[in-house]
């Protein structure tokens, strides 16, 4: 399609993750065509693993992925909390073929490169999308017809046309900036550390085939296999003072993490003995309030650039592909094009606001000590059940024929 014209039907997409590749791949489905503009040379996804339970597997399902899931993914039997000194089980829920007789789905354990490849190359089979590498969205206007950005490249800027505008450009999303002017994050007191541990350096039975979550105070630790188990990713938090640099890419000191996790269970410290010292990074968290509106005319907001949440629910990457879902079905429903995107946004607000408190609670529930942790470990069962059937059970393909 040539540059800078009109293209009937065609949304653009600024940033290629697995937010904005989904999109492309709804809208699609949907008979749109999709431009995705990607600011870095290649389409690659910082951090390291993640959980899709069934509420995400179902979309990706939908866009006939499930082979590629398969024989790239880890199907987890269960989830179990423990103790985080003596290792003893505070709750167990069953996952593996318990979840896909109960939802439908399954629930997988992924590397986030080999869920953005896989997308990626679906993408470009795909006719009816675009995709731009080393391409960044300068500026856009809008208009009663359409949206114009401007794309900077190497060898000068060109313009773009389509009918909606999307910013799937993550946590330090510029179509946000733009829209609405910077919003300035809050330091949650929480500093997150990740590594990928092969599985071979592991002593045989040490890390169980389930996500093993240990609860202790002040920190958690949490642990699950990817890449069809041969590597186990880790995401350590404690809490601490004295350093809030938010970036997935800050290394971090092999020595410190020891420290900050000294006293906790011998499976933790071989974990964090076999981690690679080149490898290791971490990352202080923050949050943003929940947003009132996602998007003006026919621009709007998708994933972590309207909605990014702390990591203690595993839902991230889940809703992002929920709101490709939901954007691609509310588009595809006709009439005004503004008006499917507030519909879009308001059928969305609600579920991903919930999501961002439950994992902010989340920060404070897992870090209990004394009676405090007796009295969570003792409703643990009880409550983790009933909350998480009302998340795998949401539908997004269905979510704009009825309430969500």
């Amino acid at each position: 399609m040539a540059e800078g014209q009109d293209a009937k039907g065609r949304v653009l997409i600024t940033g290629g993750g697995i937010g904005g590749l989904t999109a492309a791949l709804c809208l699609a489905r949907n008979g749109f065509e999709a431009a995705v503009f990607e600011r870095a040379s290649e389409f690659a996804q910082m951090g390291a693993g993640l959980q899709l339970s069934p509420n995400a597997s179902r979309v990706l399902h939908h866009l006939r992925l499930a082979p590629q899931l398969a024989a790239r993914a880890f199907l987890p039997a269960a989830t179990e909390f423990r103790r985080w000194r003596s290792g003893k089980l505070i709750s167990r829920s069953a996952l593996g073929e318990t979840v896909r007789q109960i939802y439908g789905f399954p629930y997988y354990h992924m590397h986030r490169g080999d869920l953005l490849r896989l997308l990626l190359e679906a993408a470009e089979r795909e006719g009816r999308i675009e995709l731009h590498r080393g391409a960044e969205v300068r500026r856009f206007r809008q208009d009663a017809h359409g949206v114009q950005i401007t794309v900077a490249r190497g060898d000068g800027e060109t313009l773009y046309r389509g009918i909606a505008l999307v910013g799937a450009d993550g946590i330090h999303s510029s179509v946000r900036t733009r829209l609405f002017g910077r919003q300035a994050p809050t330091f949650t007191g929480n500093v997150a550390w990740r590594a990928l541990v092969p599985a071979q350096r592991l002593p045989k039975g040490r890390v169980r085939p389930v996500t093993s979550c240990w609860w202790g105070p002040g920190g958690h630790f949490v642990h699950y296999y990817v890449r069809g188990g041969a590597l186990v990713n880790c995401v350590c938090v404690v809490e601490k003072a004295g350093w809030e640099v938010e970036s997935w890419t800050e290394r971090g000191e092999p020595g410190e993490l020891k420290a900050d996790f000294a006293g906790w269970h011998s499976d933790i410290q071989t974990l964090i003995d076999c981690m690679d010292a080149d490898a290791l990074y971490k990352w202080a968290l923050h949050e943003r309030p929940p947003m009132p509106r996602w998007g003006k005319g026919l621009v709007t907001l998708l994933g972590d650039a309207c909605h990014p949440m702390l990591p203690f629910m595993a839902q991230g990457a889940a809703t992002a592909i929920e709101d490709a879902a939901v954007l691609a079905a509310c588009l595809a429903a006709g009439g005004d094009r503004a008006t499917g995107l507030r519909r879009y946004e308001d059928l969305r607000r609600g579920r991903t606001a919930r999501m961002q408190a439950l994992s902010r609670r989340n920060a404070k529930l897992f870090h209990l000590s004394g009676i405090a942790a007796w009295l969570r470990n003792r409703a643990a069962n009880w409550a983790g059940g009933r909350l998480m059937d009302d998340i795998f059970r949401y539908d997004a393909l269905t979510a704009v024929r009825g309430q969500a």
